[in-house]
């Protein structure tokens, strides 16, 4: 092992391990919340505003974490915003109510965006030029795996109870030990105060601005309302809890190949592919596969969708960065995180009216819309500038789906 890289292990796995219990909360409570709000005979276009709303809430703390940071200081920000975070998920027990709900979950994702800012920053400002995409990369195949775990902890309990709702509360709490046990010291100045311009990123990426939308719409709709999809289909909780993981493990296993491939083509044509197979597989469920289908089979069918939509935004963050300057990068990414929040915030309130009026193949109506779009996109843009040579492309690193960001400048 490289002694760069020993070096900064006490730093990475302290901060690794917190991030992976608050992703492990997350994702549970995201898939509980569209169950019980569905038991609790909630629309789905009420559903969809409650994940809508987490994203909301990512959005905006992602523009104004970074100033508590720079206040008080990476340990007493994440602290503080755990502790919130963890009351806010209890909330949604105590009040059965949408609105409520969607409030709580808000406040939910600005609390969220601090705590991912305070890791991300903390990893950043500690690792050298020439470990950052290894520690970021190994950060992103870290949220997936917490994704996975996450999911297959819903059959530990009764979504129509209490105790899934205080076991995401837990798990939240716990998040705080390894941080505020570690020897690590928080770097001064770690929180980037880059200012982004869109109009100024569309100019250099058209493709990677309208993608970035399209992959948050997504991505965001499936953790919101996929839950409710397969429960409409008629899956038990445990097998949404596999539903859900299989999506995010078909991500997992195809993030590293894609990328692979995408250092030695266009990026865009692996895009172009990659929506392809997402809405071939999609339309394949809506006129092939009967409702009584074995589950094990929408089980594979999740993982080659999962494999298709999630790791694209990586390649579109690597396909943007093939497009800006080196002192652009900090910029532009910023810039991509907030365009992928804004497509998660709206992506589930388009599904869940599609879904109050279509049923649950409103869903599925999305999903190929969206693909369909960014495949069209991709061709289109193909033909109007041809893509950077390899050995000028930067290194393909998997990026976190979180959105978090800096601040934006007007324009």
């Amino acid at each position: 092992m490289p002694v760069s890289m020993r070096s900064v292990l006490p730093t990475l796995a302290a901060l690794l391990l917190g991030y992976a219990l608050i992703q492990i909360g997350n994702t549970l409570q995201g898939t509980l919340l569209s169950i019980r709000g569905n038991m609790e005979q909630f629309s789905p276009t009420q559903i969809g505003a409650v994940g809508s709303a987490f994203w909301a809430g990512i959005v905006i703390g992602s523009l104004w974490a970074g100033r508590v940071i720079m206040q008080v200081g990476h340990t007493r920000t994440f602290a503080a915003l755990a502790a919130i975070s963890a009351s806010a998920a209890l909330l949604h027990i105590l009040i059965i109510s949408p609105a409520v709900w969607i409030a709580a979950r808000a406040l939910t994702g600005f609390c969220f965006a601090g705590l991912f800012i305070v890791v991300e920053s903390w990893l950043n400002a500690s690792v050298t030029a020439q470990t950052r995409g290894q520690v970021l990369s190994v950060y992103g195949m870290t949220g997936l795996i917490a994704g996975i775990g996450g999911q297959m902890l819903l059959p530990t309990g009764d979504p129509a109870s209490f105790q899934l709702f205080c076991f995401v509360a837990i798990l939240i709490c716990i998040s705080l030990v390894p941080t505020a046990l570690s020897r690590a010291v928080a770097p001064p100045h770690a929180v980037s105060d880059t200012r982004i311009n869109i109009m100024q990123l569309y100019r250099q990426s058209p493709f990677g601005v309208v993608a970035a939308v399209l992959c948050g719409i997504t991505t965001s709709s499936f953790f919101a309302l996929g839950p409710l999809w397969a429960q409409e289909r008629g899956l038990s909780t445990a097998e949404i809890a596999i539903f859900m993981a299989c999506g995010t493990l078909g991500g997992f296993l195809t993030t590293w190949p894609l990328g692979w491939l995408s250092d030695r083509m266009d990026r865009r044509h692996v895009i172009i592919g990659a929506s392809g197979m997402a809405a071939a597989i999609l339309l394949v469920i809506i006129n092939f596969v009967p409702l009584t289908v074995p589950a094990w089979l929408l089980f594979v069918y999740v993982a080659i969708f999962g494999g298709s939509v999630i790791p694209t935004y990586s390649i579109v963050t690597a396909h943007v960065n093939d497009m800006v300057r080196p002192g652009e990068f900090v910029a532009a990414a910023g810039g991509l995180l907030i365009l992928q929040g804004v497509g998660s915030v709206i992506g589930p309130v388009i599904a869940g009216f599609a879904m109050t009026e279509f049923g649950r193949l409103g869903l599925l109506y999305v999903f190929i819309l969206a693909q369909a779009l960014m495949a069209i996109w991709g061709a289109y843009r193909s033909l109007q500038r041809a893509a950077p040579p390899t050995e000028e492309k930067e290194n393909f690193v998997v990026e976190p789906t979180i959105p978090v960001g800096t601040r934006l400048e007007g324009t």
